[in-house]
């Protein structure tokens, strides 16, 4: 079915409407703007497929290059509040580090970030865009069940949220929390990121170039990075970084979930 999608969204004044015609990808598409010097602080490059709720926010930070992959779990914490307003209050919201969202424990999308390699004379990344992609709906014939391990946010149960709606609400809580992280620092999205997060202070298993690595995953640094603990208690604890694991193979998976979804 095609759903009429107005051009026009009410975000807030301190971001910017930049609409992309699938299938650009909405990060695709930031990066290659700021690669022809058209992309500005605040741009919100935003897909305008309906399936989905899709999109990627150009950033010019003023923190050192360590701090900022910090924008990750501030855009995966504001999208948990963002959804838990529009959608049934029994829709569970977790994640895995450092970046698959899943929605009633099924797969329901997952958070980007590209940072650009070249810094400032502070030490300062010249920018960076961190995006999120959720799926709003089954595409095509796709019938609930058919895929177990995915799922949407109509088959949790929000068949009357819509693309923009989604978008709207994602963009002004994300302000909101960019705010409290200006503010007070990254505390609070640790620990709000860390409340959703799937195999907190249990045993884990991650992907990693030196092979898969077990053991308990006790918490994030203080720019969430990965802490774990190796051989139980006593163990060296290892620092397993953001930026070499942000694809679906080298996520933190619990040990207990043999299956998924």
């Amino acid at each position: 079915m095609t759903v009429a999608l107005s051009f026009d969204p009410s975000f807030p004044p301190l971001l910017t409407s930049r609409p992309v015609v699938p299938p650009i990808d909405p990060l695709e598409a930031a990066v290659e703007a700021v690669n022809r010097g058209a992309a500005e602080a605040g741009d919100l490059f935003w897909s305008c497929d309906t399936s989905e709720i899709s999109y990627a926010v150009f950033l010019e930070p003023d923190v050192p290059r360590a701090r900022a992959q910090e924008m990750l779990f501030v855009a995966m914490t504001a999208m948990a509040d963002a959804i838990g307003a529009l959608c049934p209050p029994e829709l569970a919201i977790t994640w895995r580090w450092p970046h698959a969202v899943y929605a009633n424990g099924g797969r329901l999308g997952e958070a980007r970030m590209v940072v650009s390699d070249e810094d400032d004379e502070d030490g300062s990344p010249l920018w960076m865009s961190v995006a999120l992609k959720l799926a709003l709906r089954p595409i095509g014939t796709n019938e609930p069940g058919r895929t177990p391990d995915r799922t949407t946010l109509w088959d949790e149960g929000a068949v009357d949220l819509e693309t923009l709606a989604g978008l709207e609400s994602l963009s002004r809580h994300f302000l909101t929390w960019v705010h409290r992280w200006e503010v007070d620092g990254f505390k609070p999205v640790h620990e709000a990121w860390l409340f959703r997060c799937d195999g907190y202070r249990d045993e884990v298993a991650i992907a990693t170039a030196e092979g898969v690595l077990q053991g308990t995953f006790t918490g994030l640094d203080e720019s969430g990075n990965l802490l774990l603990r190796e051989g139980g208690e006593g163990g060296p604890v290892k620092i397993l970084k953001v930026a070499e694991h942000l694809c679906d193979d080298r996520i933190a998976k619990p040990l207990a979930s043999v299956t998924e979804r």
